[in-house]
């Protein structure tokens, strides 16, 4: 059964102390990061905060983007990372074409090159990623919840991989990421008429894990998000870790090889003090004290 949420939580804050909008205005950080506290400790949200542009992939929010993951990413005490937004009815507009039509040919490429490092450092995150998506997830927004683990929506949000109707195709990795979640021909589909989709829709197509009906508040994606992340908590770290590795690893060899890599994994796992807490817990009849050692 699904914990209740707490409300215990530690203020929202930056990793820098003046942030620098991609317009050009000084508005403040466009990425805040907070961890949660109490019965919550272990799950740490990432919130992009870019209202004026629809929380669109400019310089500054990527480059913020990359810095906080790489923080995160030393951080033992980030069990789960959460994906969210301020900006209400948005997750993520995509790519800033405003911004992109003020780039040479040249920058435009490393720019592009910039985001699919970005889109693969989510992916390879070494702990469970969500993105909660309570609106839209247009183009490089949907990609990037693509490159989270586990996608939860507001069943009227609206998301789609659009960049062919604009003169442009996939180029954060959503070309190589939605066929391995949908499959080559439904994923060609969906990029060639750059459908959108509802997260009603999403869901039963399995783009989405959860679809959940939008509150007033507009964030019924993110509290559904957190109640996912809250039954992984319990787990053991260390285990839920080298799963996500197997996995990820496994999915893009034949199938003797992907078992070759469980077994590395399963191996690494053998001495680690959770697994003996979990066999002394079964024996004991009590539930599991893990401390990801």
């Amino acid at each position: 059964m699904l914990r209740a949420l707490s409300s215990a939580v530690r203020p929202w804050r930056p990793f820098w102390a003046r942030g620098c909008a991609s317009d050009g205005e000084a508005r403040g950080p466009e990425i805040l990061v907070r961890a949660l506290a109490g019965p919550d400790q272990g799950i740490t949200e990432i919130l992009m905060n870019r209202p004026q542009a629809r929380n669109s992939l400019g310089n500054i929010l990527v480059k913020e983007l990359l810095e906080t993951l790489a923080r995160l990413r030393e951080d033992r005490q980030v069990r789960v990372l959460l994906f969210r937004s301020s900006v209400k009815g948005v997750f993520c507009a995509g790519a800033d074409l405003k911004e992109r039509e003020q780039m040479s040919e040249m920058e435009v490429r490393a720019f592009v090159q910039r985001l699919r490092g970005l889109m693969n450092d989510i992916a390879s995150f070494p702990t469970p990623t969500i993105a909660a998506m309570d609106g839209f997830a247009l183009g490089g927004g949907l990609e990037l919840a693509l490159a989270c683990d586990l996608r939860v929506a507001a069943s009227s949000a609206v998301m789609g991989l659009i960049e062919t109707t604009r003169g442009l195709l996939p180029g954060a990795g959503g070309t190589q990421r939605l066929p391995r979640c949908l499959g080559a021909a439904l994923a060609k589909e969906l990029i060639f008429t750059g459908r959108r989709l509802s997260g009603t829709q999403a869901q039963v197509l399995g783009l989405v894990n959860h679809a959940v009906a939008q509150n007033e508040e507009g964030d019924a994606a993110y509290h559904r998000a957190r109640a996912l992340a809250q039954e992984i908590l319990p787990q053991a770290p260390i285990a839920v870790r080298l799963g996500k590795v197997a996995i990820d690893r496994g999915m893009e060899v034949d199938i003797a090889s992907g078992m070759a890599i469980e077994d590395m994994c399963y191996a690494q796992n053998i001495p680690t003090r959770d697994r003996l807490e979990g066999m002394a817990a079964f024996r004991e009849k009590r539930i599991p004290r893990f401390v990801g050692e």
